[in-house]
This record gives C-alpha cells, structure tokens and sequence, in this order.
C-alpha cells in the first residue's frame, strides 16, 4: 500500500532522478516490464500509438525527449495518494507545461504503469 508519506518521498527522488538527467536513476523506480500510456509517445514514436512498454524501449523513448528538451526541469506542484498508486502533478520549468503522471505500483512498490496527462 502507498502511504502519503511514501509518496511524498517517492515523488521527490522521482523529480531529483528527472532534474539529473541519469537515465538509468531514472529507470531505476520501474519495473522490468513497465508501460507508460502518455500523447507524447505519439509525438516521439508515432509507430506507439501512445503506449512505450518494457524498460529498454522506454528507455529509448526517454532518451528522445530527453534530447529534445535538453533544459528540462520538474518542479512538484501536489502529491495525490491512491491504494497502490500515487499522482504527480508537476510543472517542466523549461517548457511551462503542467503535467499529471499517474503510477501504479507493484508489491516491491516500483511502478509497473504510468499514464500521463498534459496541459
């Protein structure tokens, strides 16, 4: 179960691991199998139709944006507590864009899925 003090906590080594630009921190709160539903796959990698599944392609879909936004930064608005979920809602400070990412967590509370949500 996610406690409000453990998403509080995740959601800022999350923001942290985003503001390194380490893709390999980042990844390191993911399943093996994650999936993320988010429309920016659809503008990185259209042949996605929206949903990057496991880690290695994730991880290249990453790299992308990470390259496209090479001054991206997370600044934490809100953190909403779910059963085995939590929502981070975030503004990239590079871009201005206000962005609600929803995690799912497994029983080893690394998440398993992520829809994401943008202004």
């Amino acid at each position: 179960m996610v406690t409000e003090e453990f998403a509080k906590q995740f959601a800022k080594a999350w923001a942290a691991s985003w503001n390194s630009r380490d893709l390999d921190v980042i990844l390191s709160h993911y399943t093996e199998d994650f999936s993320i539903e988010t429309p920016m796959a659809v503008k990185l990698m259209p042949e996605s139709n929206g949903i990057v599944k496991g880690k290695e392609n994730v991880h290249a879909y990453w790299t992308i944006g990470l390259e496209r936004i090479p001054d991206l930064h997370f600044e934490i608005l809100d953190v909403l507590t779910g059963i085995n979920s939590l929502t981070i809602y975030y503004i990239n400070t590079a871009t201005g864009r206000k962005s609600a990412e929803n995690l799912f967590f497994n029983e080893d509370l690394k998440v398993e899925r992520a829809f994401v949500m943008y202004s």
